[in-house]
């Protein structure tokens, strides 16, 4: 399964870790990765400059294989109008039932991206990625100047032409089967929820940028099924959310074995910008309520204490469960020993079509 992107990277099998911002991604599970051949992958949108670089190189001292940084480079509303009442008297119900005190309106902040971006190019990781947006052109020439590979997210092919201009190395093609945020910037959200086979291919036939699929992937045969369709690589997240080097909270991770087929949906609940989850009791209280929720970050912000509260007291019911659509066929296999496996399948994969 050797292409050219894979070995620009430096990887021996065509797997990513998706990046999982907030916790999940810990030095330990992204060296696994890394060290079974994948891309580990450090979600840091919501490190400081110095957890960046203590991450990386944490990372460093845990594996000699390439990993990738990843971060939000756009979609930061801190400067937004918004009436925090009803969704304080929505949290503020929770709050009490978790024993917090009451919430209280975030506090617009400065984007943290700029000087996150000067910790990574500090750190000087491998390879970089984004969302939400693209950095400017400044901003890549000097990722570029470091000998930094870059990966860009597209929802839409119109992104993914953004995204070859700009210089990217390879654009990560998000279906809308992809758990968590949507990386959407150029487009209305309900406008980018493109099946992640169909913009992966269509990506591959319109540009000459390497493609990575992903959304909804979870076994070497969904692998395989995107490099058929033209990806070089596949990103998968949510099937190594439980593995016991991820951060996420035991909750999460209950919640992510038993999950069945049906039990994602696209929710602006807990972040205010769309993001796929698990159905749980807060999306659930706020459908309905969707004039309520306050824009990203805000939201975010708001719902922080709630998340890190549920988090401790192993609550899934306020947590944000992010997944995708193949959450049902998720297990809790150590990562290296998922990579390993993965391979294997692509390898079974690829000999059966070859032969039938």
């Amino acid at each position: 399964m050797t292409n050219d992107l894979l070995k620009k990277i430096g990887i021996e099998h065509p797997i990513v870790q998706g990046p999982f911002g907030g916790g999940p991604s810990t030095p330990e599970l992204v060296a696994a990765v890394s060290n079974a051949g994948g891309l580990g992958s450090l979600g840091a949108a919501y490190q400081t400059p110095e957890q960046i670089i203590e991450t990386t190189q944490h990372i460093r001292a845990l594996t000699d294989r390439p990993f990738q940084v990843n971060l939000f480079a756009g979609g930061w509303q801190a400067d937004a109008l918004f009436d925090p009442a009803p969704i304080l008297e929505v949290l503020s119900e929770i709050h009490a039932q978790l024993g917090l005190p009451p919430p209280e309106p975030p506090r617009p902040s400065p984007d943290p991206f700029p000087e996150q971006l000067e910790a990574v190019l500090d750190a000087r990781p491998p390879i970089f990625s984004f969302t939400f947006g693209i950095p400017d052109r400044d901003e890549m020439s000097r990722l570029k100047s470091r000998g930094i590979i870059v990966l860009g997210t597209a929802t839409t092919l119109d992104e993914a032409r953004l995204l070859a201009d700009a210089g990217v190395d390879a654009i990560v093609a998000q279906g809308a089967e992809a758990a968590a945020h949507r990386g959407t910037f150029a487009a209305p959200f309900d406008h980018a929820m493109v099946p992640t086979l169909t913009l992966a291919s269509r990506i591959h036939g319109a540009l000459q940028t390497p493609v990575i699929a992903a959304g909804g992937l979870m076994d070497g045969r969904d692998i395989a099924s995107a490099i058929e369709a033209g990806a070089s690589a596949a990103a998968l997240g949510t099937a190594f959310l439980a593995s016991p080097e991820s951060g996420a909270p035991a909750a999460y991770k209950r919640a992510i074995v038993e999950a069945d087929r049906n039990a994602t949906v696209v929710s602006r609940a807990f972040s205010g910008r769309p993001a796929r989850a698990l159905r749980n009791d807060f999306i659930t209280r706020l459908e309905g309520k969707e004039n309520a929720i306050l824009p990203y970050p805000l939201q975010n912000a708001l719902t922080r204490a709630m998340r890190a509260a549920a988090g401790q007291q192993g609550l899934a019911g306020f947590l944000s469960l992010w997944a995708g659509t193949g959450v049902a066929r998720a297990g809790s296999t150590p990562a290296g020993e998922l990579v390993a496996r993965l391979a294997a399948e692509i390898e079974d994969s690829s000999s059966i079509r070859i032969n039938s």
